[in-house]
């Protein structure tokens, strides 16, 4: 049923190094900060229903969208899709059929994902059972792009290690942080002034949730310690004790590593601190 030729070359340009890939690293990277499963899979009383894991499900319904992730198990549409068309619409956004893939998903972010990073996690949904259900497709009341930007020929991500350049893979292009933490604009998230200030609004079944100012400033975590933040991260705990609201990946975020989680605090603590938005 499918086109899988998995080559060291499908999503890298002609010269660049050879990548090595894993199964092992697109499971950590799917199933811990990439958190994908926040929005691929099944949501039930008691939390995501594991075995529906990544069968896609309606994430947001707005005036502007109906969103609904896809099934991205072998049983949906990318099923039948080659691993560079599976590439492309995860780091793209665009469909093998030209179609261009609506928010929520990241692709601001996605655009920077290293091409042995996005190999990983493609051979790691190619090991997925297939699971059977059709989530539906989404609706836009907006126009969007013809595309994110320019065709993407090749990243390199930065060498793994507790550094602030690590630290900004990690909370951009992998977990997205960035994403929510940052304020919309016009065009999308506001990244080139208002990096992590925080402010953007999500409403769901727990109300409404704020997305916290990230930067080092007193507004943001300059007050508390780097295990305070890590938990803050992980745990969705507060130093008081009181918990988060979703929809931040708690869960996701728990399995990553404690060198890559040193990281991202290493590069929070050095973005420009920002006061709250107004």
């Amino acid at each position: 049923m499918t086109k899988h030729i998995l080559t060291a070359a499908f999503v890298l340009g002609a010269g660049a190094a050879m990548a090595e890939p894993s199964v092992e690293r697109g499971e950590y990277l799917v199933r811990g900060p990439m958190g994908c499963g926040n929005c691929h899979t099944p949501m039930g009383p008691d939390g995501p229903m594991q075995d529906m894991e990544l069968a896609g499900r309606l994430v947001e319904k707005n005036d502007m969208f109906t969103a609904i992730a896809p099934n991205i198990t072998p049983y949906g549409p990318a099923g039948s899709w080659s691993d560079a068309e599976l590439a492309r619409a995860i780091r793209e956004g665009i469909r093998p059929d030209g179609s261009v893939i609506g928010p929520p998903m990241p692709f601001t972010f996605y655009r920077n994902l290293g091409d042995d990073d996005l190999m990983s996690v493609v051979m790691f949904l190619r090991t997925l059972p297939e699971v059977e259900n059709d989530p539906g497709k989404s609706t836009y009341n907006i126009p969007l792009p013809p595309a994110y930007g320019p065709p993407v020929e090749s990243v390199t991500a930065p060498e793994r290690g507790v550094t602030v350049e690590y630290g900004e893979y990690m909370a951009g292009p992998i977990a997205h942080c960035m994403e929510c933490h940052t304020p919309m604009g016009p065009q999308g998230p506001m990244v080139e002034t208002d990096l992590g200030r925080g402010g953007f609004e999500f409403h769901g079944p727990w109300g409404t949730s704020v997305a916290a100012n990230i930067t080092p400033h007193e507004d943001g975590i300059a007050g508390y310690s780097d295990a305070e933040l890590e938990a803050m991260i992980t745990e969705g705990v507060r130093p008081d004790g009181t918990r988060m609201k979703p929809p931040m990946p708690y869960g996701y975020l728990a399995r990553m590593t404690p060198e890559d989680l040193d990281a991202i605090v290493l590069y929070l603590r050095d973005l420009p601190p920002l006061p709250d938005a107004e």
